[in-house]
């Protein structure tokens, strides 16, 4: 009873916070952030930490419609002309990213007040550069479908989205193996690598699996959309959580889910339009709102240095890394100069892989340092964020809302 009480008071206080915001004429997100923080443990406590604590099943439902969702816009006939450019510019500003933050945190470890942590030097540095290429797909897909957005630009920019992301839970799963065998072992075995293949590659099958069949019975009930939706979303569901059981990488697998439906199904459209008109507020309102109740307020006044690190040197690695691979690919100025501003926010995925870290052995020390920060800076992302996004979608004439 009290699960299901604080989930309707959040969305009746969601409510409230969305017309203001409305008024107030910021976006939503930033709106659903700013209530969760309000109604937290850290400030009035309405929500209790309990509450926050037992929060994963809705986090998860959230997440695994996200990817999903991000996925779907890979869509190859959108995609075919440019799609060369979005690999190369992705795979550039992945790199750029981590090796900015990665090195960064090396080197200045000593001044960052890590002391107690000083043996996980490396491991710390690499961790955080692993974290750092990931961007919030789900603030991305807030803003363009509150500002109705649609153009080249925009899915230009969803399609680096995506890629950049399948790229960060690949990327970031191989690292977590590398870091593990460093714990374990006290040095760095290579082969260890190889551990990580056969699971990526079981990744990508259960998610091209669940796609198929989520076609197959959408081709049953191909005279009644709601059905569809509905098989559908169970199917996402059922993805997701399989993949989580059998030791996969279940953000993957639902990416990986949302890219075969929308290129194997001419009608995924359909379902998409069901999710976008009556799934993805509630979605968003929850899952921004559960995620900034787990700020510690206190973590963002004694290491603040950290906070500003990471931030300065991650978008800089998007900026120079987008930069780059969009000279190299021969993509369009706009995308040059203004893309890498538009991938500054960071939150539901980062947060996702953080939290991953708290059931690995031998990150007992490291895992709530890597979790905290990531919380923090996701305030700041998601707050700035999203105003450097809709002023970049803004630019590029494709918003159809003058807001």
């Amino acid at each position: 009873m009290q699960t299901l009480f604080f989930v309707g008071l959040i969305l009746v206080l969601g409510s409230f916070m969305k017309s203001f915001s409305q008024k107030a004429k910021i976006l939503n997100v930033v709106g659903y952030l700013i209530l969760g923080l309000i109604i937290g443990p850290e400030v009035l406590n309405i929500i209790p930490q309990h509450f926050i604590d037992d929060s994963h099943v809705i986090t998860d439902l959230s997440l695994s419609l996200i990817s999903v969702l991000v996925g779907a816009n890979l869509r190859y006939n959108v995609i075919k002309e440019v799609w060369k450019q979005i690999t190369v510019i992705s795979i550039f500003e992945a790199i750029f990213t981590f090796i900015f933050i990665s090195s960064s945190f090396y080197l200045l470890f000593d001044f960052l007040d890590f002391e107690f942590a000083n043996e996980y030097r490396l491991i710390i540095a690499v961790l955080f550069g692993g974290l750092s290429s990931a961007t919030a797909p789900a603030t991305i897909l807030a803003i363009i479908h509150e500002l109705k957005v649609k153009g080249k630009f925009s899915s230009f920019l969803l399609g680096v989205v995506a890629m950049d992301n399948a790229i960060s839970l690949i990327f970031f799963s191989f690292i977590v193996i590398f870091t593990s065998t460093i714990i374990e072992t006290g040095s760095c075995s290579y082969g260890s690598f190889f551990m990580m293949i056969p699971i990526v590659i079981l990744t990508i099958l259960v998610g091209t699996a669940g796609a198929i069949i989520s076609e197959i019975i959408d081709r049953i009930f191909k005279e009644n959309s709601s059905i569809k939706t509905t098989s559908t979303l169970g199917m996402i569901f059922l993805v997701y959580s399989l993949s989580e059981h059998w030791g996969l990488e279940p953000l993957l697998a639902s990416l990986v889910m949302g890219i075969v439906m929308s290129n194997l199904s001419d009608e995924f459209y359909l379902v998409k339009e069901e999710f976008d008109y009556h799934l993805k507020d509630i979605i968003f309102l929850l899952f921004f709102t559960i995620s900034s109740m787990h700020l510690n307020i206190s973590f963002l006044i004694t290491m603040p240095l950290v906070i500003i690190l990471y931030i300065t040197f991650r978008i800089l690695g998007k900026v120079v890394g987008v930069w780059i691979g969009a000279k190299v690919s021969g993509a369009d100025k706009d995308v040059q100069n203004y893309l890498g501003i538009a991938l500054f926010p960071q939150a539901g995925i980062a947060i996702g892989l953080a939290l991953s870290l708290q059931n690995e052995a031998g990150f007992e020390t490291i895992a709530p340092i890597i979790l905290n920060v990531i919380i923090a800076t996701t305030m700041v992302h998601e707050f700035v964020g999203p105003l450097l996004t809709k002023y970049v979608l803004k630019r590029s004439g494709e918003c159809n809302v003058k807001k």
